[in-house]
């Protein structure tokens, strides 16, 4: 599925191609709930970094969040104007690209459940609607975003 995304500004438009569309998985961390979490937690999508096209580059920022006192390898890219939340790249996983669902303008999925991860991490006041179909972790959960949309027969 191609996936079209833009900052709120509209500064920085881009397009990438996903198998795996679907937004299931919601981020409770602290990095995700601060740097985009509009209601505790942000929704991450998995595409293929090389079908990334970017209009706009220049706009962009790059934060590298430090978690327990070391830089992350993870480069968090987000507008230098308007401060949306774009997508994640990790030269860890070069193959992948994280875009925030928040970002995508592409009407995405509806998914038949949901994956809420890292709730070890969730602020207080972050109510967990998760109902009895979803998954829950306190760090990070036992199948891969690939292995969800595998498992449930979602791929695109």
């Amino acid at each position: 599925m191609l996936l079209k995304g833009s900052c709120h500004c509209q500064a920085v438009t881009f397009s990438v191609k996903s198998h795996h569309p679907y937004p299931f998985n919601c981020c409770y961390c602290s990095v995700c709930r601060k740097t985009a979490g509009g209601g505790g937690y942000a929704i991450n999508l998995g595409a293929d970094s090389s079908t990334l096209r970017v209009s706009g580059d220049a706009h962009i920022a790059i934060y590298r969040a430090v978690i327990d006192g070391e830089e992350s390898t993870a480069e968090r890219h987000f507008c230098q104007h308007c401060a949306s939340a774009l997508w994640v790249y990790d030269p860890e996983w070069p193959e992948l690209i994280h875009p925030f669902a928040s970002a995508i303008d592409t009407p995405l999925p509806s998914p038949p459940k949901k994956t809420h991860m890292m709730l070890g991490s969730k602020a207080e006041w972050v109510e967990v609607n998760a109902p009895i179909q979803d998954k829950c972790f306190y760090a990070y959960p036992d199948e891969s975003l690939a292995e969800w949309h595998q498992r449930l027969g979602l791929e695109q």
